[in-house]
């Protein structure tokens, strides 16, 4: 099996396009079919269902896709460790994040990465915690910051950045802003609420503080950017239950403490491989974070 055959198979898997494919692999399309049918050969199974306007992934593909992202990460590590022993850091540094992530200012971060490591090319995917440690554990991604999903595991470590309680914020005429006093799960059950999509890890957060209390809520307003959840919670149409440092962003709301749950409901955390498959860039960028005074404080506002 060889690497190009791999790269190949992955191309196509993403453009879900022989002819888009090649043109991005700068190969022909007849190469190109040459070389998945090569693959397909070697693992004698069928890879893609063709059709006249895409391909996707057979079953057999789809156990080949992971393995093939990690068998890349890992070849990409490998050249990017010579390099770094040789003195110079170059390749690439694919980072993923949520949007306002407490713990650290990925803006100032890169920005500082960059001026120590002009030949690395740095690319940003932003994303919900869900789909950012599966791009992490795939290799699709070096590093990310993101909510803690999940424990870890062998293709999956976590470097906790800081954690915070969870806040309800609410327009300043509303009954609870009035009433002023800390609030419980129970105490939100009949309210409307604005929320991230499921995947986001402060939507995450609050589903599970919710359930553990055993309180259902509504949330009727679905959205994918904290600025929309805040202006439909300064317009008065709903309350959010949102991290802490989330308040520093809209002053004239009205900010309320959640009690009754966990006080460390929201724990934000750096996702990386395990150490033997971490990119020699992923690691100058968690050194940077760690030594360079990068971090936002806890509580601190939200740089972005």
């Amino acid at each position: 099996m060889e690497l190009r055959h791999l790269q190949h198979f992955v191309a196509v898997a993403e453009d879900q396009h022989f002819t888009r494919a090649a043109e991005r692999l700068m190969v022909s399309q007849s190469g190109l079919s040459a070389s998945i049918r090569a693959l397909e050969r070697e693992l004698r199974a069928p890879l893609f269902v063709r059709t006249t306007r895409r391909v996707t992934l057979t079953e057999a593909g789809r156990a080949l896709l992971g393995e093939a992202e990690r068998i890349l990460a890992q070849v990409r590590s490998a050249h990017e460790a010579v390099a770094a022993v040789q003195g110079v850091l170059r390749g690439t540094l694919a980072l993923g994040t949520e949007q306002c992530i407490a713990g650290v200012h990925v803006a100032g971060l890169l920005a500082a990465f960059r001026r120590r490591h002009p030949d690395v090319e740095i690319r940003l995917r932003q994303a919900g915690s869900g789909a950012l440690a599966e791009e992490v554990a795939a290799g699709r991604l070096d590093l990310a910051f993101a909510y803690r999903t999940q424990d870890d595991t062998d293709q999956l470590r976590s470097v906790s950045l800081t954690a915070e309680p969870m806040t309800v914020l609410c327009h300043p005429s509303h009954r609870l802003a009035t009433a002023g006093a800390a609030v419980t799960p129970q105490d939100l059950g009949q309210e409307v609420f604005v929320d991230f999509h499921p995947d986001w890890g402060p939507r995450r957060s609050t589903d599970a503080a919710f359930a553990e209390a055993g309180v259902r809520r509504t949330v009727a307003l679905e959205v994918n950017d904290v600025h929309s959840l805040l202006d439909l919670v300064d317009e008065n149409l709903g309350i959010a239950v949102v991290p802490r440092h989330f308040r520093h962003k809209r002053p004239t709301l009205t900010a309320l403490a959640l009690k009754d749950t966990d006080e460390t409901v929201y724990e934000t955390i750096a996702l990386l491989p395990p150490e033997s498959a971490t990119s020699p860039a992923a690691r100058a960028l968690i050194t940077l974070l760690e030594t360079g005074g990068l971090a936002t404080p806890p509580d601190g506002p939200c740089p972005s």
